[in-house]
């Protein structure tokens, strides 16, 4: 039979505690974008065109902030699944151990 474990205990548990973080961190930072908070201006991807060329340019710099919040929220839910997978990993070494050879 084959066995789905690959990773061992204390790598799944860092994957765990990693992946915890990362999705409090991201979520923080994807509702921040997602009220346009102005400390975040250096991380929006633009460009002095958009500031310019548009004829509403916080119309088109909100539509940026939107963007970045977006890729966060996919971000965090990346790190929701690794972390499903580091959860399954802790929970079938914890089944190795009880397996008598």
């Amino acid at each position: 039979m084959a066995s789905l474990l690959f990773c061992g205990p204390k790598l799944a548990a860092c994957g765990i505690v990693l992946s915890i973080w990362g999705v409090i961190m991201l979520v923080m930072l994807g509702i921040f974008f997602n009220v346009h908070s102005a400390v975040l201006i250096e991380d929006v991807p633009f460009t002095e065109a958009d500031f310019h060329e548009d004829k509403s340019p916080p119309q088109r710099i909100y539509a940026l902030y939107d963007q970045v919040s977006y890729n966060c929220f996919i971000a965090a839910g990346i790190y929701v699944l690794l972390g499903g997978l580091s959860f399954c990993q802790v929970r079938l070494n914890k089944r190795k151990e009880y397996m008598v050879r």
